[in-house]
C-alpha cells in the first residue's frame, strides 16, 4: 500500500528573489521538513532559511506544525521598519 500523501506549497519573496514550489509530501510532515524538501536553501544561497519566521495562509505557525492538504508554507523577511512609524510619517507627510 502507497504511503498517503497531501499537496502543499512552499513560497518566499524578497526584492530580489520569489520562490514558489509546488510539493507532494507525505502525510504527517512537518513546516521544516518541507522547506528541506522545497529546495529554497539550494535555490537562494544567500538566504538563512533558518532565521525566517514561517506561517500558514499568514498565520505564524512554528516549525514543527504538521501539514494538511493545500496548506502554503510561507516565510517571512524581518520588517525594515515599524508600519505604525511608517503610517505617522506618511500622515504627516500628505497635503491637506
Amino acid at each position: 500500500m502507497a504511503a498517503e500523501t497531501i499537496n502543499i506549497q512552499v513560497c518566499y519573496a524578497s526584492e530580489a528573489t520569489q520562490f514558489l514550489r509546488a510539493l507532494q509530501v507525505p502525510l504527517g510532515t512537518t513546516i521544516e521538513q518541507a522547506i528541506a524538501l522545497s529546495g529554497l536553501a539550494e535555490a537562494a544561497p544567500g538566504l538563512d532559511v533558518a532565521a525566517l519566521e514561517t506561517g500558514i495562509y499568514a498565520k505564524k505557525k512554528s516549525r514543527d506544525t504538521v501539514l494538511r492538504e493545500h496548506d502554503r508554507i510561507e516565510l517571512y523577511r524581518p520588517l525594515i521598519a515599524d508600519p505604525k512609524q511608517a503610517r505617522r510619517r506618511r500622515k504627516t507627510a500628505a497635503p491637506v
